[in-house]
């Protein structure tokens, strides 16, 4: 991005925008932004500075962030007054939803460069707000998702809406903090500019925490399904094994190798063994039924059901 300024509105504020490795400027920006421009280079994460008696509000902002790659994000560092806006390394081309002429005719109508970088906010905000639209359909899959398919692969892609919402609000809270910063120092007055972009990021925190509700509630679900799961599958397969108890205990018993075996000799020895073994097991289970302690775990799931 080549250096770039810009006389806007009718009291003529000015916008000087500079690509990163720009260090300079001439006479087109004021002298005490030198010094920043110097410090900001360096800057790689969200930073923010007020000065209540100056009126300057200086950082540095995160804007596009991926939400699988952590090092591919997209940032811009501004100087903001009154009467003067520099930004460097902002992308206006990132602005993919928005119309780019129908933009600069809305800077035009600005009073001063606050008003100005707030409808710059403002319109970063509407690209967020479309981004949780898209997620907002992905996450309506996933709710019923978890009632259809309820497997460990769910569980998975419950945490990866969860690690992006996480993404979100840590874009969104740098915004929150600027738009703080504006109205601390009394740079934003009555600016109607100043309330529409504040609303946005108040409507964006509202989304997100709604999300984030559905989804924590997600979570929980899960891990109730699993915990109770697995306690199903623990009681079943110690009721399935207390009641083949008598098969293994006479199975051991008389496949014992001993000279002297008198159920060997007996001539109804094999059936009486099985008419013995039947009995034992369906005793057992009975008293296992009479006690309560077998519930439902040898039923089968209903189709459709969470714990099926």
């Amino acid at each position: 991005m080549i250096g770039l300024e810009e006389n806007i509105g009718e009291k003529q504020w000015k916008w000087v925008q500079l690509s990163e490795n720009e260090t300079g400027g001439g006479d087109r920006i004021p002298i005490t932004v030198y010094d920043w421009l110097e410090q900001v280079q360096q800057h790689q994460t969200n930073c923010l500075r007020v000065s209540g008696l100056e009126k300057v509000v200086k950082g540095s902002l995160v804007y596009k962030q991926s939400l699988n790659k952590e090092q591919d994000f997209k940032i811009f560092h501004f100087y903001l007054t009154k009467e003067i806006l520099v930004t460097i390394d902002l992308d206006l081309t990132e602005l993919s939803l928005t119309d780019l002429d129908e933009l600069h005719h809305r800077l035009e109508q600005t009073e001063n460069a606050v008003e100005g970088f707030l409808l710059l906010l403002g319109e970063l905000m509407n690209e967020l707000l479309v981004e949780i639209d898209q997620y907002e359909v992905a996450l309506r899959k996933l709710i019923w998702g978890v009632k259809k398919r309820n497997e460990t692969g769910i569980l998975e892609l419950v945490y990866q809406r969860r690690h992006e919402l996480l993404v979100w609000k840590n874009l969104l809270i740098p915004m929150k903090e600027v738009s703080m910063g504006i109205e601390e120092i009394g740079l934003h007055e009555a600016s109607k500019v100043f309330a529409t972009t504040s609303q946005r990021i108040r409507r964006a925190f509202a989304l997100l925490n709604e999300y984030e509700h559905e989804v924590d509630a997600m979570i929980k679900l899960e891990e109730i399904i699993s915990s109770h799961r697995g306690n199903e599958i623990m009681k079943t397969l110690t009721v399935i094994t207390t009641i083949f108890t008598p098969i293994m205990a006479f199975g051991a018993l008389w496949g014992m190798n001993f000279k002297n075996m008198p159920e060997l000799k007996w001539h109804y020895g094999y059936i009486l063994s099985i008419i013995l073994i039947i009995i034992s097991t369906l005793l057992l289970y009975g008293y296992l039924k009479i006690k309560g302690w077998t519930g439902d775990l040898l039923k089968g799931k209903k189709k459709g059901s969470f714990f099926e």
